[in-house]
């Protein structure tokens, strides 16, 4: 296959199935799950083959002519397939789980083709080669979420929709402003390695400042950085599919990827540091770190204490970018699988006590681990990996934040890194104690027939022990040339190491 079509196939795996299966019937839920599932091996397939392509330098570009002298641009580099393939295995383990929890469920054909349609917009994203074809995308994907936010149809699924909406148009608009804005000043906008503005006009220095900032408030939007956050813990009501897409693949990773394209593709890290940019972003993800953790040890709702977990740690990521240091840009990178692989778990996890047991409050979860023992074992490795306790990726995240804040001299990095995992214990370690030490306050049902005999719906369960092992196995084997880890290494040698 011709390398630059290959890019396009990619796309077109999540794409042409979504189209197909909004003109399907609701009874016809075999041909549904069939291209479901065949769409997302198809696109993993492809992901695999794009990997081995760009591991061997060769970086594949396809350009279409949309407007005079705009183009969609798609190019593969080794940033971008950090995020594809993230998306692409999880949305994979995601398909698998939401065909088991909307069993039974009406608007299936909708639902599913909305789905794909997000795949297809993260996969944009993450393929984009400029920032037009980004901003593009990232509309996309605004649109594309919506109704699945929405899916329900009760009042408050659409209170939370529209709330949804208003920030994300919002954070949109402030996009396309700044994009236009810079457009004009310096043409085309294309992602390089040390960025295209360093070889600008000095004048312009004070527009490219407040055009940086622009740039980081749109995305931070969706990379839900405080005061931007709000409609991340309002948008749990959608069902647990959903939820997990929002927090772990697609909406909150698009803003922190657009983060890293921005810094790195756009501005240059070096040029950033000159601009005097990189201190005020540190200071946001610093703040947003410990708010998010502070609201989450409030939170009695399970999903809403893990949205606000999601505020804080998806911060972790911008802040191992504004550090400005080798080893805290490794762990900034590496984050964005290692969030991805933890919070994805706790919510299959959320999901299956909501769909199996009626659990929604932590109240409610009192000795449910003697109940779904293999569900919560899940949910308790990547608690702790979320703690930041070895031998979990969670480890490898903070250490490498460290260790690159003091070999900048910013130790004061190393004390936010305690707080802040000081404050994750305080949140998780409650539930794992309510879970596996207290005693159940009402008889749990015994697993009906049609589950095997097994505590859900193998659907239900398989997703979460496999992203839970992973997390297990990325931590224990982190220098393992098959590990995240040493991809993202690959990444700071190759293109991004200052």
């Amino acid at each position: 296959m011709n390398d630059s079509l290959l890019l396009l196939a990619i796309l077109c795996s999540s794409l042409v199935p979504g189209l197909i299966i909004f003109a399907l019937p609701e009874r016809s839920h075999r041909l549904r799950t069939t291209l479901n599932m065949a769409g997302a091996l198809l696109k993993l397939s492809l992901v695999a083959l794009l990997f081995i392509l760009v591991y061997r330098g060769r970086f594949p570009e396809l350009r279409i002519a949309l407007l005079p002298g705009m183009e969609l641009a798609l190019h593969a580099d080794s940033l971008s397939l950090l995020f594809l393939g993230l998306s692409a295995f999880l949305w994979f383990l995601t398909t698998v789980y939401a065909i088991g929890y909307l069993e039974g469920s009406p608007h299936r054909s909708r639902f599913f083709g909305f789905f794909s349609l997000c795949v297809s917009a993260t996969t944009g994203i993450a393929l984009a080669g400029d920032l037009v074809t980004f901003l593009i995308f990232y509309e996309m994907l605004t649109l594309s979420t919506f109704p699945l936010v929405v899916h329900r149809g009760t009042p408050e699924a659409l209170s939370a929709g529209r709330i949804y909406l208003a920030y994300t148009l919002s954070g949109g608009v402030v996009l396309l402003v700044a994009t236009v804005w810079l457009r004009t000043l310096v043409g085309p906008l294309d992602f390089t390695v040390s960025g295209i503005l360093p070889a600008a006009d000095p004048a312009l220095y004070g527009e490219f400042k407040i055009i940086f900032f622009l740039l980081i408030a749109g995305l931070g939007v969706k990379a839900a950085l405080v005061p931007f956050h709000s409609w991340l813990p309002t948008a749990m009501v959608a069902p647990a599919p959903v939820s997990a897409l929002l927090h772990a693949v697609a909406v909150v990773k698009a803003g922190a990827f657009g983060i890293m394209r921005v810094v790195y593709g756009v501005y240059g890290i070096e040029f950033c540091a000159s601009l005097e940019v990189l201190g005020p972003l540190a200071f946001v993800a610093a703040f947003t770190i410990l708010y998010g953790s502070l609201r989450a040890l409030a939170q009695e709702d399970l999903k809403r204490r893990l949205a606000f977990s999601t505020v804080s740690q998806v911060a972790y990521i911008t802040l191992g970018l504004a550090l400005h240091g080798p080893l805290a840009t490794i762990g900034g990178l590496v984050h964005l699988v290692h969030q991805g692989l933890m919070k994805i778990t706790l919510f299959f996890g959320a999901g299956n006590l909501a769909e199996t047991l009626g659990i929604h409050k932590i109240r409610d979860m009192a000795g449910v681990g003697r109940r779904m023992p293999w569900t919560m074992g899940a949910f308790t490795v990547c608690a702790l990996g979320m703690i930041g306790l070895p031998p979990t990726v969670g480890f490898v995240t903070k250490w490498y934040l460290s260790l690159g804040a003091l070999t900048i001299n910013q130790p004061w990095v190393v004390v936010l890194l305690i707080t802040s995992t000081l404050l994750n214990a305080a949140y998780f370690l409650p539930i794992l104690r309510t879970v596996w030490f207290d005693k159940p306050q009402r008889p749990w049902p015994e697993s009906p027939p049609d589950h095997g005999g097994k505590e859900t719906r193998w659907a239900l369960l398989l997703p979460p022990l496999v992203t839970a092992a992973l997390v297990l196995l990325f931590g224990l084997l982190a220098a393992a040339p098959f590990s995240p880890l040493q991809w993202v290494r690959l990444i700071a040698a190759r293109e991004y190491a200052p």
